[in-house]
């Protein structure tokens, strides 16, 4: 399994002491992206119909996402999801780009500055319908869809092949929709 790293550079230059980073972002061993993908089509809602759960998206229900191109040719990507816990909408802006090819569905998704992570379509249907998405490593999964269900059959097919690469989908968290 390949990981995500940071690396610091410490560098002194003119008297001051900068400090630098690169992201380095990858897909887990074994995974493929989507393979020719066309970034246009999947644009738009997606409902996350499951994931395995992480800090930031910890204990929020109705979760959805929204692509939309950005002038530079970017992907502004607005996350959004109810804390029931504490009893209000979160939400959150970021920004995607693809990683080495245009028609490669392997980007890098930045919340925060110059920090970022991969975000890897592995699966896609024929209408851009249904996805899923693997991130870096193992800790990071998502079933997307256009709506807040998923078929059975898709839902399956996806839950296989994360067993396949190693996905604990035992862990996976199913977002309620209501």
């Amino acid at each position: 399994m390949k990981k995500s790293t940071l690396y610091w550079t410490l560098a002194l230059a003119g008297g001051a002491l900068l400090l630098r980073n690169a992201t380095r972002v990858s897909i887990p061993k074994g995974a493929k992206a989507v393979r020719p993908f066309n970034l246009r089509k999947y644009l738009g809602q997606w409902y996350e119909i499951a994931r395995l759960d992480y800090r930031w998206e910890r204990s929020l229900n109705n979760v959805s996402a929204f692509y939309s191109q950005n002038a530079d040719g970017s992907v502004k990507v607005e996350n959004r999801g109810y804390d029931y816990k504490r009893g209000k909408w979160r939400e959150s802006t970021g920004k995607a780009k693809p990683v080495f090819l245009e028609d490669e569905a392997r980007l890098k998704v930045s919340f925060f500055g110059p920090f970022y992570a991969g975000y890897n379509v592995v699966a896609i249907d024929r209408e851009y319908r249904h996805a899923l998405v693997f991130g870096n490593d193992l800790r990071y999964m998502w079933i997307l869809s256009r709506d807040p269900e998923i078929p059975d059959e898709i839902r399956d097919q996806y839950l296989a092949y994360a067993r396949e690469i190693g996905y604990d989908t035992e862990k996976l968290v199913w977002v309620e929709h209501d």
